[in-house]
């Protein structure tokens, strides 16, 4: 699954979370979360993370601030980043069981993620498809563009 998909996953995740509506600013930050990744095309999985080390961990926080700073985003707050995590890790939890083929224990046990992955894609009630299904990456950039302009 491509970056752009993963993110407009995590968006609507935090959107379906939140008991009120996302503002402009904190839709966005939803949206860029991982733009760092896009930037380096490169897309580490949680456990190889601590491995690559600090000056990696600087490095992607470095861009994020960058991401940020272009698009007028104040930093997170501490409760911000508390449910945005949330959110992350429940849309990798879910595509490491949905598309990647991992069982729900491998998900607990390499990843270290306790979440139950969720059954139902959400992106398909938004726009249509398989379930879990990756999309081609021109549709991926098309619906990451629109969002991106549409937050």
């Amino acid at each position: 699954m491509s970056v752009a998909q993963h993110s407009i996953l995590v968006l609507a995740l935090r959107r379906q979370m939140s008991p009120t509506p996302l503002d402009r600013q904190a839709a966005l930050r939803e949206l860029l979360h991982d733009a760092e990744e896009g930037l380096i095309g490169f897309d580490p999985i949680s456990p190889l993370k601590p491995i690559l080390g600090d000056a990696f961990e600087a490095l992607m926080d470095r861009l994020t601030r960058a991401v940020f700073l272009r698009y007028g985003l104040p930093w997170w707050t501490e409760e911000e980043k508390g449910r945005h995590k949330e959110a992350d890790r429940l849309a990798a939890a879910s595509e490491a069981v949905h598309v990647a083929g991992w069982s729900a224990e491998e998900v607990r046990a390499v990843l270290g993620i306790k979440i139950k992955p969720l059954v139902e894609d959400p992106l398909v009630a938004l726009y249509g498809g398989t379930p879990w299904e990756p999309w081609p990456a021109s549709v991926a950039a098309d619906r990451f563009t629109a969002a991106l302009a549409n937050p």
